[in-house]
């Protein structure tokens, strides 16, 4: 058990460093520069070098106690950055996966018909050229298809109900196992997590802990775009911070979507098996409705 303990704080110490302690340093020493220039003198390197400099000496002049309390003191005023910008990371997350507040539902409500409106009109598109090519079809007519899926697909897996894209893709998962297998995942993701091999729950874990750390980095856009209003280039770093953490963000989500939908593909019967509600002994082979409807009036409990 101690050596079980002493990795844990390892573990803890490593991830407070990299998740607070140095992003929370980078941005004190953001706002250093910002006073230190402001707008005026804004990409002065020589100035910034001279201020530097004298800081510098400064520091090296106090004595080794002060030293040592400033050294204390800028840790935890990086801790502390750190730790308000990890709570607004949840606010950062409702965005993203389109969970805006009630006061915006006239906005969200416009967002998603627009988007579902034009994920219609590709559908049709779709359509309209398999109709056309039907019995005939050349490669290039197959590959004008091909296209056009594609884009559908980079829209949203299912019909969007959502205001974003992240959003989407979550719902599409929730969507297609409803309509594919009468599973309701809302209710039933728990129970299914719990059959899920340890291999398939790891997998999983990876990808949201990937889209819980671009979220986290997204948000540290929030602290630099604030520090703007002292120097101007600090929206240039916002910018930079905010589209690299949104970038990564999609990618987890995509990343985790699909392995949720192959979990539901893989491992639905062994849910059906484990509640004792599948129409065969066997615990392999896609889930049926059936046995998916079964699972999801068990799970609901009447709710």
């Amino acid at each position: 058990m101690g050596g079980f303990f002493e990795q844990l704080a390892k573990t803890l110490a490593d991830r407070w460093i990299s998740l607070l302690v140095l992003p929370g340093v980078f941005f004190l020493g953001g706002v250093w520069v910002a006073v230190s220039l402001g707008h005026g003198q804004a990409w002065n390197v020589v100035l910034l070098t001279r201020q530097a400099e004298n800081a510098a000496a400064t520091v090296v002049d106090l004595p080794t106690g002060a030293q040592a309390l400033l050294v204390v003191v800028v840790l935890a005023g990086a801790a502390g950055t750190g730790f308000v910008v990890q709570a607004l990371a949840g606010v950062t997350r409702r965005i993203w996966l389109g969970q805006w507040p009630r006061s915006l539902g006239q906005l969200v409500a416009a967002q998603t018909a627009r988007r579902r409106a034009q994920w219609h009109r590709l559908v049709a598109e779709r359509r309209a050229l398999e109709r056309a090519s039907a019995g005939t079809r050349t490669r290039e007519q197959q590959d004008e298809i091909d296209t056009v899926a594609q884009r559908l697909t980079r829209l949203a897996m299912a019909e969007p109900g959502r205001a974003t894209w992240m959003g989407d893709r979550i719902h599409a998962v929730e969507s297609i196992a409803y309509h594919r297998y009468g599973l309701d995942l809302t209710y039933g993701w728990s129970r299914l997590w719990l059959v899920l091999p340890d291999a398939t729950r790891a997998e999983l874990t990876a990808a949201h802990s990937a889209f819980a750390a671009a979220v986290a980095t997204g948000t540290w856009a929030v602290p630099y775009a604030l520090l703007a209003v002292v120097w101007w280039p600090a929206m240039l770093v916002a910018a930079g911070i905010g589209l690299t953490g949104w970038a990564r963000a999609r990618a987890a989500v995509a990343d985790f979507s699909t392995l949720t939908e192959a979990a539901v593909d893989l491992h639905g019967r062994t849910l059906a098996a484990a509640l004792g509600v599948g129409d065969t002994p066997q615990e392999t082979g896609p889930l049926t409705i059936s046995e998916g409807e079964r699972i999801t009036d068990l799970v609901r409990k009447g709710r």
